[in-house]
């Protein structure tokens, strides 16, 4: 059967693209944040506006894009498969579109679209960056464990 022959690749490559978001959330939560909430607020406002459009680029796309369209494809199709390990990959895959996809999209693109709109020169751009830094570095701890635990099951499945 076609999903048997495409389930195995498709883990693969899913567990990998989880692993490497996993490794990107992990690095924002233990130095890329906190580093960046040493600076004054100004400086580190502008830097993560900086950060936040430089990251929208074909190499992010693919594998943040390409992982959650991989991973909903994986939940669907695998337990129509034969392989062994669906239910990892059903799990993984679940904990890599919730972690990943809907808390980028529902959670941190719109703290980054406030932060874009600010002048990180003026008091509502200090007050925004200020707020930005506790919600915006929470919501990326949640995604760090979620790829985290995307990338064990897939990888137990694997």
């Amino acid at each position: 059967m076609m999903i048997d022959a495409l389930v195995p690749g498709a883990t693969l490559v899913a567990t990998v693209g989880a692993g490497l978001m996993a490794g990107l959330f992990f690095a924002f939560s233990v130095a890329v944040m906190p580093a960046l909430g040493r600076l004054q607020p100004a400086v580190g406002a502008r830097t993560m506006q900086a950060v936040n459009s430089a990251i929208l680029n074909p190499v992010f796309g693919v594998v943040f894009g390409g992982t959650t369209v991989l991973c909903v494809l994986l939940a669907v199709a695998a337990p129509f498969s034969v392989e062994s390990g669906t239910t990892s990959i059903v799990v993984g895959a679940v904990l890599y579109v919730v972690g990943s996809f809907v808390v980028t999209v529902a959670l941190n693109v719109p703290l980054n679209n406030r932060l874009a709109a600010v002048d990180p020169d003026g008091a509502a751009g200090a007050r925004v960056w200020s707020e930005y830094l506790v919600r915006w570095t929470a919501w990326n701890h949640v995604r760090t464990v979620m790829c985290t635990a995307s990338t064990a099951a897939l990888a137990l499945a694997v």
